[in-house]
């Protein structure tokens, strides 16, 4: 038998992406979904509580401070104790703070719960990426599901939630507690099992490069920028600047998530063939021409297409910057995961404020083309990315074909 059989053989044992990758997934778009739930939640607090709109500001922040803020410290943690039992438990505290949320009655009860809810998304995200890594392997492709997962949490949480809310009120939020409750006990079984089973994941070893890894950071903060900014002004651009109906603003959002979602599958395989590094530079650059075209393009219609190709291209790295943050820092893959989605996403929202104040200046339109300054600077850094050193964590497919290659036919 020849080696090229053998290898395809070993191809052909090995478990797909998507079998490898689907519970991981599952949990992300179940954790994001609490993630995504607070900012549909927050009007009815307005409308059905009275609060104020600094208050209802107060309950967007205690959820930002829960899940981004601390997740590079709890990445530390990750990478210097055996604690995958924090994936479980984290979506789990995620599920179980917004649950409550809507019954609590005091407002200082509501914003400890969604602090609560945050602090276990950021629980959550470090252990899931270090362990759905261990299993995707070197595959960018199988990591690109993980991340969509995300995405389709996040994308999926305004549509469940707001024919709940308009029936019942704010207690509906009581009615998310189920699927947090599920994936947590998947979780934990699942950490158990392989604790009782001695299954130790290989230990990563090679040389931290700190240089590329804060390029890629800036990478991630400059995407988020323009990820937030859009999700914030896209609708408001398509009703006072293009005249468009609510209806009509609502699809130009839903196309820009279904672009991000789109990309962040995409990203995944472009990484797999073209390598990380390309990808990345490859999708910032196209992110200027898809934003001008849909600032430019007259019409309410015509600049649909460019909302759906912007959520694309500024997603096409999302992926693959996890990775890549990984494979920066070997012996720290939980610092990594800590940093790219957490203080580079954090970051990146806190520019929202100042996009406001442009936009109460020049309107959404003038917000949007204040976005236009960050495709260069997110170029700029992609050049300074570099190739990261081979990784010795080997996929499953890979192990098996050196396992066969050294046994010998």
């Amino acid at each position: 038998m020849t080696i090229t059989q053998q290898r395809e053989d070993a191809d052909a044992a090995a478990p797909s992406a998507w079998r490898r990758m689907r519970l991981w997934a599952l949990a992300h778009a179940i954790d994001d979904l609490y993630q995504g739930l607070v900012p549909s939640i927050v009007p009815y607090f307005v409308l059905d509580r009275h609060y104020g709109y600094v208050a209802a500001s107060g309950l967007t922040l205690a959820a930002t401070l829960g899940s981004s803020i601390p997740q590079p410290f709890i990445g530390v943690i990750a990478d210097r104790r055996n604690a995958g039992w924090m994936a479980g438990a984290g979506v789990g505290l995620a599920g179980l703070g917004l649950s409550v949320a809507g019954l609590l009655p005091g407002y200082g009860a509501v914003w400890c719960a969604i602090l609560l809810s945050g602090l276990g998304i950021s629980m959550f995200h470090p252990a899931a990426v270090k362990a759905a890594r261990q299993d995707a392997g070197d595959s960018a492709a199988a990591m690109s599901l993980f991340a969509a997962g995300g995405s389709v949490g996040f994308f999926l949480a305004p549509a469940l939630a707001t024919p709940a809310l308009i029936a019942l009120g704010l207690p509906a939020t009581a009615l998310f507690l189920p699927p947090a409750a599920l994936v947590s006990f998947v979780l934990l079984r699942k950490h158990r099992r392989e604790s009782a089973a001695h299954a130790v994941a290989a230990e990563r070893t090679g040389r931290d490069r700190w240089g590329p890894f804060a390029a890629l950071t800036g990478v991630e903060v400059l995407r988020s920028t323009a990820f937030f900014g859009l999700n914030t002004f896209i609708e408001l651009y398509w009703i006072r600047d293009l005249h468009a109906s609510r209806s009509l603003a609502g699809i130009a959002l839903t196309c820009f998530l279904a672009g991000g979602v789109a990309g962040t599958l995409l990203g995944g395989r472009i990484a797999d063939r073209v390598g990380a590094v390309r990808t990345v530079q490859l999708g910032t650059a196209v992110i200027l021409p898809v934003l001008a075209g849909l600032l430019l393009v007259p019409g309410a219609l015509a600049p649909l297409p460019f909302a759906l190709a912007t959520g694309i291209s500024l997603n096409i790295p999302f992926a693959v910057l996890i990775k890549l943050g990984q494979d920066y820092l070997p012996t720290r893959p939980g610092t990594a995961a800590g940093v790219t989605l957490g203080l580079g996403v954090s970051v990146g929202g806190l520019a929202a404020p100042l996009l406001a104040l442009i936009a109460n200046s020049h309107g959404p339109r003038g917000a949007l083309l204040a976005l236009l300054v960050v495709p260069p600077l997110a170029i700029a850094c992609g050049l300074l990315l570099r190739d990261p050193a081979p990784t010795s964590e080997l996929g499953p497919a890979v192990k098996s074909i050196k396992t066969i290659i050294s046994n010998g036919p």
